[in-house]
């Protein structure tokens, strides 16, 4: 009789990592969710996991909740000690004896990314590599759940506003990237060792599309303003976004601007067998978090 291999989730209470807890209801594992507060535990623990308190900026932390654990998903804040928190869940996984990590990195990781970002997680892409464990890499593109930061604007007063000018990027849904992470972990350990899959949605949008496609599930136009970086600069500043986070979202909008994410990939439809949800399933899914009281 097999047995429950046990999931190790980081980053558990985030958008990625609840979504993947979501695609592995009811799957034959046993999960385990690090959290960084035990006020934080409800969200993984309505989702049937083991939870357990620990960070990854903490080495010490770690070890009770990497022992027995055969698959990683490592998921790592972003920040400026973001390699070093990878450093330190390769190392406690290494030394518990882990098979398996499966790491979310993000699109166009390498030394040469136009973005801090993207420079930093190809540190701890390589270091993932060298792991001496089985390894898989994700990089997604563009979320469309980040448009829902945009939610209380579209829902005031019908538009919103991003630095992008007229970007047109493959963004994805993340319960897309949830649901290929959960088939690279319910897979065989060893059929996507050594694979760095980049994910995007079916096809590459403007904003102007995704106004469009909001007003159609909303019933109400819905209006894509550029703006320019110092403004979104300040409007982010103003809702109290650190430093560090406006600097790396403003070099993320200056390289979609340029085309750097205009491109998509079949890899979502190879690895769930269709294809992935377009920007007009999201809205259709979202909308109530596009809409104010006064339109119910």
């Amino acid at each position: 009789m097999s047995v429950s291999r046990t999931v190790l989730i980081t980053g558990a209470t985030g958008t990625v990592s609840t979504a993947l807890m979501n695609a592995l209801e009811g799957a034959d594992v046993d999960l385990r969710a690090l959290v960084r507060e035990e006020s934080k535990a409800d969200g993984p623990r309505k989702r049937n996991a083991e939870v357990v308190v620990g960070d990854l900026a903490d080495a010490r932390s770690l070890p009770p909740a990497f022992e027995g654990v055969q698959d990683v998903w490592l998921l790592t804040p972003n920040g400026p000690r973001a390699p070093e928190h990878n450093m330190n869940a390769v190392w406690a996984a290494r030394q518990a004896g882990v098979e398996r990590i499966v790491r979310l990195s993000v699109v166009g990781a390498a030394h040469d990314a136009p973005n801090r970002s993207g420079r930093l997680h190809a540190l701890s892409d390589r270091e993932t590599e060298r792991c001496g464990m089985l390894w898989t890499i994700l990089r997604p593109l563009w979320f469309m759940q980040n448009l829902l930061n945009e939610a209380g604007d579209i829902s005031a007063t019908g538009t919103f506003s991003l630095n992008m000018a007229s970007a047109r990027i493959g963004m994805i849904d993340v319960r897309d990237i949830a649901e290929c992470a959960a088939r690279v972990l319910l897979d065989d350990p060893d059929r996507h060792h050594g694979q760095t899959y980049t994910l995007t949605g079916p096809r590459s949008r403007t904003f102007a599309e995704v106004a469009d496609q909001l007003s159609l599930a909303l019933g109400r136009p819905i209006t894509h303003l550029p703006v320019s970086d110092d403004a979104k600069r300040k409007t982010l500043v103003g809702y109290g976004v650190p430093k560090w986070i406006v600097d790396m979202i403003e070099e993320y909008a200056q390289a979609y601007a340029s085309g750097w994410g205009d491109f998509v990939t079949d890899t979502v439809a190879d690895l769930l067998g269709h294809p992935p949800r377009d920007i007009a399933d999201f809205v259709r899914d979202h909308a109530a978090a596009f809409t104010s009281a006064d339109d119910t």
